[in-house]
């Protein structure tokens, strides 16, 4: 099988052999310039700015990122975490830095229990408990140490300037304000209120918006380094927060200064003559090489009834098995690479569950010890794909877990409440859940950052997406879509998002083509729950030999644009 995981995993970094990708050389120049596929038009422009100036494109994304921490605070920000996979293109290497929050020393898997009884998700939500360790910041540090050009404190610059001088409140988070006003904290909580709802009312879309305090933060990590975030000022500021009332959190200083960012092996598989790379758990990033192969295997059977469905089944059994097995390797084993077995993907494939069955999880290893999943994942996130010059890439996904994380604000930002992405909840008599809650543990992500080779080792795709729980169904779609429908990046995005998780299909009906999907699946024998739309935030770049063709999800706010030296 196709799962090249060499000694270069011991610092997680996944070099391909001579016959999957060959050197680049001086006389193999990257020919197509530059381009950044971001979730909001200042964060793009803060990442063409990066790379016209000759940075990494690690520094572009560190930029933008930033930039996305004023601009779109729903969905992600230095109070979050994240998941960053780059490719240097000279070497052939592709690296996953794991930056995804950890849980406090005393967090425990009764942590959400309140009176025998698991805890609301909306009050649990709305706790310190659900404050996890934010790890972004040190991803920056780790992966700038690793690839960046531009110097530490000039990626901040673009997000400095924009938190003193103030930037147009978009319309996507002025209507977000309004909406979750209605059941969570953010109008209440010190600093939030004040912010985002200044005299009692919303900020409202075009209204400019300054946030010195923002400004004040990451002047600090410019000129200081993480150090205040993860042992100083800020850190008691963190602490405070997450330890304040309602439902104060158990996060200590502690927590923080013991915080590292993991360097973990990227996963990789065949995919016809294409090889697709991903981020390891507790990432979901396997299931975009299971969803692609089960595809095919589903697509060679007499029962198949084409592409839609087998699309669908393919997810059905993939969900499945990650649900089941996925979490913190540091704290389970997750049998990767039994999942992506050919003989047992392809077992799967010929068991396929009937359209009104429940999924069931398969036994790769022959014998599964572990409990049922209660995981829940609720949407806050965003995706950045970017290349550089030298036709470096990176596909990161930050977040900070629902929308506008846990409400808590600390020095401009927002804490996330990642805590509630683990199992909240067990059978007293069963076995526990990969994904149950301990001090410590990261929990598992749905974020699927991914790249896509040629047979030669070339490039030829950076995509990835937001949306919680149906993120590896999103992302699929956009390998799928481009290198089976015939699409392209732009017309993958736009096509209508189907989730196949659990006995329902949801299918958004909302775009073109998706009414048809829905009566196909129903007259399929599927329950299908008809959406209008959908939480996907896709952004793709794909590389062609006429040069890079990008495109943004036309369900958010994001933009492409391109950079070539003259």
């Amino acid at each position: 099988m196709l799962v090249r995981l060499f000694a270069a995993i011991l610092i997680g970094t996944t070099v391909f052999s001579c016959s999957a990708q060959s050197a680049s050389s001086d006389s193999d120049p990257w020919p197509h310039g530059a381009m950044a596929s971001v979730a909001n038009p200042y964060a793009t422009d803060a990442a063409i700015e990066m790379l016209a100036e000759g940075g990494h494109v690690v520094d572009a994304a560190i930029a933008a990122h930033l930039v996305l921490g004023l601009v779109e605070p729903q969905s992600s920000g230095i109070g979050g975490g994240g998941f960053m996979l780059v490719f240097e293109r000279v070497k052939k290497a592709t690296t996953f830095y794991d930056g995804r929050e950890t849980a406090p020393a005393e967090a425990s898997a009764d942590m959400f229990t309140q009176d025998a009884a698991s805890m609301p998700y909306l009050q649990a939500w709305q706790s310190g408990k659900s404050v996890g360790v934010p790890g972004v910041v040190a991803l920056y540090k780790k992966a700038h140490e690793q690839h960046g050009r531009l110097p530490w404190s000039r990626l901040f610059q673009p997000a400095i300037r924009l938190a003193e001088t103030g930037f147009e409140v978009s319309p996507r988070l002025a209507d977000m304000l309004l909406r979750v006003a209605k059941f969570t904290r953010l109008d209440e909580n010190p600093g939030a209120a004040d912010y985002f709802y200044p005299n009692g009312e919303a900020l409202i879309a075009g209204q400019l918006r300054k946030n010195p305090e923002y400004a004040s933060t990451l002047r600090a990590l410019a000129e200081e380094g993480i150090g205040t975030f993860y042992g100083g000022a800020l850190a008691e500021q963190i602490v405070a927060a997450a330890q304040a009332q309602p439902n104060p959190g158990s996060l200590q200083r502690s927590d923080l200064e013991r915080y590292s960012v993991r360097v973990r092996p990227v996963v990789c598989g065949g995919f016809r003559e294409l090889e697709i790379c991903s981020a390891s758990p507790p990432s979901s990033g396997a299931m975009q090489i299971m969803v692609p192969r089960l595809y095919d295997y589903l697509q060679g059977q007499a029962s198949s009834g084409g592409k839609m469905q087998d699309f669908v089944d393919a997810q059905r059994l993939a969900y499945a098995d990650r649900d089941h097995f996925f979490a913190d390797p540091d704290w389970v084993n997750v049998p990767v690479e039994a999942l992506l077995d050919k003989t047992y993907l392809q077992q799967r494939a010929s068991a396929r569950f009937a359209p009104n069955a429940v999924p069931k999880h398969g036994d790769p290893l022959g014998s599964t010890a572990l409990g049922a999943d209660t995981t829940q994942e609720p949407s806050g996130t965003t995706h950045l794909s970017l290349i550089d010059s030298e036709g470096n890439a990176v596909s990161f996904t930050a977040t900070v877990e629902s929308a506008f994380g846990s409400a808590r604000w600390v020095g401009g930002f927002l804490l996330n409440n990642e805590m509630t992405d683990f199992a909240r909840s067990y059978e007293a008599e069963m076995p526990l859940p990969a994904n149950v809650i301990a001090g410590g543990k990261r929990p598992r992500s749905s974020m699927s950052p991914t790249m896509v080779f040629d047979e030669s080792g070339e490039l030829v795709l950076v995509t990835g997406s937001p949306g919680g729980n149906s993120i590896p169904a999103y992302v699929a779609k956009t390998i799928l879509g481009i290198f089976d429908w015939q699409l392209t990046p732009q017309q993958a995005a736009d096509h209508p998002n189907i989730i196949a998780r659990g006995s329902k299909v949801r299918v958004e009906i909302g775009v073109d083509g998706g009414a048809e999907v829905a009566a196909n699946l129903k007259e399929l024998g599927y329950e299908v729950q008809e959406r209008e739309g959908e939480n996907s935030g896709i952004h793709i770049i794909q590389v062609t030999k006429d040069g890079l063709v990008g495109a943004a999800d036309m369900r958010r706010e994001g933009t492409v644009r391109a950079w070539k030296a003259q």
